[in-house]
């Protein structure tokens, strides 16, 4: 059975949908109720250097205010801190907090638990050949920090 171009498109949301959606299920059955995937967008955009609500806001496409949002939620949820900076004691910067990292490694542990069920479903060779030609079709690069301003339509910061 022939597949529209559509359908693919579909599947693979699907999959990155049912992904994410168990991952933030199970983090909350291990004591993280309150995180959202934009979370951990916003938290390794931090960890890789945008220390500020107009830097978080290019790195992720989204508007300076939808930043300042999801940054002032992280604070207030432990997972970052602002602290002065040490070249401009007028500016804070953004830092992921220990508790911060904690929930990143813990959430990349879902994910590794998540992709040997897969693996498990189809079989040890069956799934390194369908990672394989997934990567060979949309490259071996990590998705960017942007994918919530994409998914958004927020890719000019306007909205």
């Amino acid at each position: 059975m022939s597949r529209s171009g559509a359908d693919l498109a579909l599947l693979l949301l699907g999959g990155f949908r049912g992904l994410v959606d168990a991952a933030t299920e199970e983090l909350a059955r291990r004591g993280y109720q309150d995180v959202r995937p934009v979370h951990d967008f916003a938290m390794r955009a931090i960890a890789a250097g945008a220390d500020s609500a107009s830097d978080l806001g290019r790195s992720l496409s989204v508007a300076k205010q939808s930043a300042a949002k999801t940054i002032a939620v992280l604070e207030e949820r432990g997972y970052v801190i602002r602290e002065p900076d040490p070249r401009d004691a007028r500016r804070k910067r953004l830092q992921v907090t220990p508790l911060g990292f904690e929930v990143m490694r813990e959430g990349e542990a879902v994910f590794d638990e998540l992709r040997t069920r897969w693996e498990q479903r189809l079989g040890a060779a069956e799934f390194a050949r369908f990672e394989g030609q997934l990567a060979t079709l949309v490259g071996a690069a990590p998705v960017r920090f942007d994918t919530p301003g994409w998914i958004a339509g927020d890719l000019d910061g306007s909205a």
